[in-house]
């Protein structure tokens, strides 16, 4: 295993094409960025980011939003919920970011992503100032009074193990780029928000 690893590692060489990460994202009129939504489960990840794609789509600006659920129909499929897996989840949606960002889009990638060591690795994956990390920040009482697909209840009767906020650990972002209060704000307004910086970072 160790030695077919070393050889394929020796014979696979990265091979720079002519068209570049600059030339697409000029076509398109705008700089590439990973904007990583991360919050318990119920926070409102892929709500808020279904909307700003919306709203960037509107815009004519190109993203690509990828979802935790929907990559676990693909991409994903064949990974379960152990820590093992949730960290290979990551990892493959961070490369998978990180190859859409080389095509020039805004890419919205909204999982939970519970361990900053996770969300870190993302990061370093990508040049400096084209991830964003955005706390959805709803909190944990609100988040089991939506229980919008029942799963905290379940957790809560045991049926659910190692379920985040519940008997699994979520590590809060410490400097989150975008800090949205998903539990008090309308989505117009945290859609309003994250425009706002995007605008600042001269990515939109």
């Amino acid at each position: 295993m160790t030695v077919q690893s070393v050889i394929k590692d020796e014979n696979v060489v990265w091979h720079q094409h002519t068209v570049t990460k600059e030339i697409r994202s000029d076509l398109k009129k705008q700089k590439p960025a990973v904007l990583w939504f991360t919050g318990l489960s119920g926070a409102g990840k892929s709500t808020i980011a279904g909307a700003l794609e919306s709203k960037l789509a509107e815009l004519g600006y190109h993203t690509y939003l990828l979802d935790g659920d929907n990559v676990r129909h693909g991409l994903c499929k064949d990974l379960g919920f152990s820590d093992h897996d949730r960290q290979e989840n990551i990892r493959r949606i961070g490369e998978l970011a990180k190859l859409m960002a080389d095509a020039g889009l805004i890419v919205l990638s909204a999982f939970i992503s519970p361990h900053r060591a996770e969300r870190q690795m993302v990061r370093e994956l990508l040049p400096e100032g084209e991830f964003l990390e955005v706390f959805v920040n709803t909190s944990l009482d609100e988040c089991e009074k939506r229980d919008p697909k029942g799963l905290y209840k379940k957790a809560r009767a045991g049926e659910i193990k190692h379920f985040t906020g519940i008997d699994s650990e979520y590590q809060q972002p410490l400097n989150p780029e975008i800090d949205l209060p998903a539990g008090t704000q309308s989505i117009e307004v945290l859609v309003e928000q994250c425009l706002e910086e995007l605008k600042v970072r001269s990515i939109i």
